[in-house]
């Protein structure tokens, strides 16, 4: 009968510390997961914050328009002018909350015009510091703040100046005037005006 007893005592034992493993277990997943959750919660208002702040990051467009072909430009405007081709400026800084919003505009533009015009984003603390620019100088359009955009026509005549995060719609109408396309309204494809009743699809 005691033999029975000390194996039932023992069973038990065994049960309990059996059972105090599986919570401690099931304390230490659940803890688990919740850090899991505040973590991830915590990086996304971290990321948050990042676009809002005034900090350096890196490259506003890689890192907040997925896109990185856009700088260095391609060309510069002096060149563009040259060669009589539309371009857009965006004059910006990496550390200026309202140019990382205005990235990702910027990256649309590239996406539906890049092929047809130039798209010059220069950093405003790499202009040369001079007292005065020459007309085809991007210094000599830069008005002290960002981000501004300035939009030239074939013809080098400024189609558009505006400073802060101007809309795609306000950007895609002027443009859409420079080449000659058919209002928004009217099409919302990029196609050109009729030409001798033949119309011409602009390639994105």
């Amino acid at each position: 009968m005691f033999f029975l007893r000390q194996i039932s005592l023992l069973s038990f034992d065994a049960l309990s510390s059996f059972l105090n493993g599986l919570a401690c277990r099931r304390s230490w997943i659940f803890g688990t997961a919740i850090a899991l959750m505040l973590s991830l919660g915590l990086n996304v208002m971290g990321a948050s914050a990042l676009l809002e702040d005034d900090r350096y990051d890196g490259d506003i467009f890689a890192l907040y328009a997925g896109n990185g072909a856009i700088v260095p430009p391609r060309s510069t405007l002096q060149n563009s002018l040259k060669a009589g081709k539309p371009t857009v400026v965006v004059f910006y800084l990496d550390d200026s909350a309202d140019c990382k919003t205005y990235a990702l505009t910027v990256s649309r533009i590239q996406e539906f015009y890049g092929r047809a015009m130039d798209i010059s984003a220069i950093r405003v603390d790499s202009l040369p510091v001079k007292e005065s620019y020459e007309p085809n100088e991007a210094g000599y359009y830069y008005r002290g703040f960002v981000p501004q955009t300035v939009i030239f026509d074939g013809e080098g005549k400024v189609r558009l100046d505006e400073v802060g995060n101007t809309e795609y719609t306000k950007i895609d109408d002027t443009l859409r005037s420079v080449f000659n396309l058919e209002p928004r309204d009217k099409s919302e494809v990029l196609t050109r005006r009729r030409l001798n009743d033949v119309n011409i699809e602009m390639t994105k």
